[in-house]
């Protein structure tokens, strides 16, 4: 006996809210066998693991604990067979099929929101003698809001899966009950767009050249070459500048789409020195925080969107001496999208992730005398939200409108303004004339960044009310228009995964546990992403066309990552 799952949708399908998932269960069979039912159940679940780590001379950290936590985000079910005219014709619960393959349509629609509140897990500890037998215990916190994506790359530590489970009920108790198991991507519909308020967020950094010593003129005289100086007048001030980095408001960038993102340039002062960019690096960064229970823990993983060096880039025309402000021109950036590895912004029962932009700016620049070596580089963080680019259909927000519900006050991401430095104002100056909301404003060097701090949120109630209803989507078509491209990253090869969904209720195997966290550290995913190239000689102009011979090319780059850890019950 066998029994497989076959998608009418293609293989490689990402699916979202309202796409109905369709197939059949396909059963064959080599002889006679009594069976009690075929079901079919469309199931996505958010598991995480945490362990404790061991601390030197301390007797209790040697015991390992860890804690498994389980929520049941999707739960659906239906029973293919007995058909509900097979069961009015019979009064018996087996039925004995003849040798041969039988196939079991079967049809599910993609709810908007989580249901884990209603499918509490009913497993606690258990422990038995000196064997550890750890079950996914229930939890108090759930969040009810829009599924999650498909989330993977923390091998035993932190999952988000979905997927259509078959099973061949047997009578018998001593008879197994036979499963197939595929596996759906999942990427949800993003929320409504605010409308565009013509306003942007920005990130801003302040800072001046280094001032360097005059030059001496060196006279020799005499038989035994007596020395005498006299220094010519005092060189001019160094310039100041200023960069803005700026997104629209609120801070949204679309999954596969490229960022739109500008970067303005300023000179602070009268200088009469020309500017070069040297090198440009856009990186986004992820933060993904993970609960188990007491435990905590946040991941951090960094996509490196395009990074250019050696760029020696003169920042307007030689023509243009009196002008003080530039932009730099977005094809820099527009060839390199986000990758199809990010997944939209989230907030779970267990698992949240969050993003934010890093830009770093290298500029350089000339005096009469030459070029100057120094190198002045300024970082530019922003936190913003990742949207899956799937639009919702204009029924459903046609529907929402006629049914408001109270959605939660919006956050102010408005990080504490560093005082003044050098003797420059801390006032926000809009270059270009751009109506602007200021995200955080950083004075000159070695001013820190300015940065989110999810506290901030800790007012807000666990449960928030939903974007959508899935009362209002019962009657709604699936989405009809362009879907984007999902990769959720495969498991490393050559390992077992951690988190079985066939094992009932066992989360982990005590033996992977054991591997795995021996020394309380993950695995760290890995992911490739594609940088640009460098780029010398070239005179910068603003908005050039999208074919010039100075559009940058592409060339791969390997992924950072770093991990930040707290087990304290808190984030750090």
């Amino acid at each position: 006996m066998s029994v497989r799952i076959q998608f009418d949708q293609p293989e490689q399908r990402c699916y979202t809210n309202l796409d109905f998932v369709s197939g059949n269960v396909i059963l064959i069979l080599p002889n006679d066998a009594t069976i009690s039912a075929v079901t079919v159940k469309l199931e996505g679940e958010s598991r995480t693991r945490l362990a404790v780590p061991k601390f030197p001379n301390n007797e209790r950290s040697d015991k390992k604990r860890s804690e498994l936590e389980m929520h049941k985000l999707l739960y659906k079910v239906i029973t293919v067979f007995p058909t509900p005219e097979v069961q009015e014709r019979s009064s018996g619960t087996a039925y004995t099929l003849l040798a041969g393959q039988y196939l079991y349509p079967f049809k599910f629609k993609l709810p908007f929101n989580n249901d884990c509140q209603r499918n509490p897990s009913a497993l606690k500890d258990i422990r038995l003698g000196h064997v550890n037998v750890q079950f996914a215990p229930d939890t108090a916190r759930h969040v009810k809001k829009t599924l999650p994506p498909s989330l993977s790359g923390f091998p035993g530590e932190a999952e988000i899966k979905y997927y259509v489970k078959a099973t061949i009920v047997r009578p018998k108790f001593f008879q197994e009950n036979i499963r197939a198991i595929a596996d759906i991507n999942f990427l949800p519909i993003e929320p409504p767009r605010p409308l565009n308020r013509h306003e942007e967020t920005f990130a801003r950094r302040k800072r001046q050249f280094q001032r360097y010593p005059a030059e001496s003129q060196k006279k020799m005289g005499g038989l035994f070459g007596r020395k005498s100086s006299t220094p010519t007048s005092a060189e001019e001030e160094p310039p100041a500048f200023q960069v803005d980095a700026r997104l629209p408001s609120p801070a949204i960038i679309t999954c596969n789409e490229p960022l739109p993102l500008r970067i303005l340039v300023e000179k602070l002062n009268d200088s009469s020195a020309t500017a070069f960019l040297k090198m440009l690096q856009i990186e986004l960064t992820g933060y993904t925080h993970v609960r188990a229970l007491d435990l905590e823990r946040t991941e951090t993983t960094k996509w490196p969107l395009m990074s250019q060096a050696n760029m020696n880039m003169p920042l307007g025309n030689p023509t243009e001496k009196g002008r003080k402000e530039w932009k730099l021109p977005s094809r820099l950036w527009d060839d390199y999208p986000l990758p199809n590895t990010v997944c939209p912004s989230f907030d779970t029962c267990n698992i949240s992730r969050r993003y934010e932009l890093e830009v770093t700016v290298g500029l350089a620049h000339a005096m009469a005398s030459g070029v100057r070596p120094e190198l002045m580089v300024l970082p530019l963080r922003l936190p913003v939200l990742v949207y899956s680019g799937i639009a919702p259909p204009p029924k459903l927000l046609q529907a929402m409108a006629n049914n408001p519900r109270p959605q939660p006050a919006p956050l102010h991401l408005s990080p504490p303004r560093p005082p003044e430095l050098n003797g420059m104002s801390s006032q926000p100056v809009t270059p270009l004339e751009t109506p602007t909301t200021p995200l955080s404003e950083i004075s000159s060097y070695p001013a820190p960044v300015g940065s989110y701090n999810p506290h901030e949120q800790s007012d807000l109630p666990d449960d928030a009310p939903p974007s959508y209803e899935d009362a209002m989507a019962e009657d709604i078509a699936p989405v009809d228009g362009p879907r984007r491209e999902y990769h959720v990253p495969p498991e490393p090869q050559g390992q077992r995964p951690a988190f079985n969904p066939d094992a009932k209720g066992s989360g982990l195997s005590r033996r992977i546990s054991e591997r795995l966290f021996s020394g309380g550290e993950p695995v760290s995913p890995t992911r490739t992403t594609s940088m640009g190239s460098a780029m010398q000689g070239l005179t910068m102009a603003e908005d050039e066309e999208p074919g010039s011979p100075s559009s940058p090319s592409g060339e791969s780059s390997s992924r950072m990552s770093s991990w930040k850890r707290s087990f304290s019950g808190r984030k750090e």
